[in-house]
């Protein structure tokens, strides 16, 4: 009975992320708010708080934040079989699509109608990116550290993107900055229950 319990998640699993990976253009930022639906609201695989962890990891880790996502969340849903099919179910559609394409590429990007679809899309990832954007931001506790992180993150987005063009060296000062912020946060947050239980 277990096996087949288990059996059913790998597959529910694939076919979630399947579903995920066909409907949604734009790359890992663009499907973080359906992931998130999905994930958390309709199938309350894991928790909330829970996802925002996942995130920051996932950032913070080699290769596309969806597809480490998608790792994750199977692995904890199904174990290693279950992170297997979560991740080829989200990158089967993009292989598929990719490989049609490459067999009619020029004749593909000479179509008007494939352009304008281009248009469109642009735009379709744009408001995608901006509502998950303010969903996400509106579940975030509104503490005294949420606002200093998000002002400290702009200040150093908006320095980095007009003197320094070149991100290459800058990511291990980013995660140096992000660890620290982390460590004060945990001993603050520590800190203040050790207060509440004396």
């Amino acid at each position: 009975m277990a096996m087949k319990e288990k059996l059913k998640n790998i597959l529910v699993l694939f076919y979630t992320f399947f579903k995920i990976g066909l409907f949604t253009f734009g790359g890992g930022y663009a499907m973080v708010g359906i992931i998130q639906n999905n994930i958390v609201e309709k199938k309350k695989w894991i928790k909330q708080d829970e996802f925002f962890e996942i995130l920051v990891i996932a950032e913070s880790t080699p290769g596309p934040i969806s597809v480490n996502v998608a790792t994750y969340v199977g692995y904890k849903v199904a174990g290693i079989v279950g992170s297997i099919f979560s991740t080829f179910g989200l990158v089967l559609p993009s292989l598929l699509i990719i490989y049609v394409i490459s067999l009619f590429f020029d004749e593909f990007l000479a179509l008007e109608i494939v352009n304008k679809a281009f248009k469109g899309i642009k735009v379709g990832v744009m408001v995608l990116l901006i509502t998950t954007i303010i969903k996400l931001a509106k579940q975030m506790k509104r503490d005294a550290y949420f606002y200093i992180v998000m002002s400290i993150a702009l200040i150093i987005m908006i320095t980095f993107s007009i003197f320094i063009p070149d991100f290459t060296w800058i990511s291990l000062i980013l995660i140096g900055i992000g660890l620290a912020l982390g460590i004060i946060n945990t001993a603050i947050a520590n800190h203040h229950q050790k207060e509440k239980i004396k």
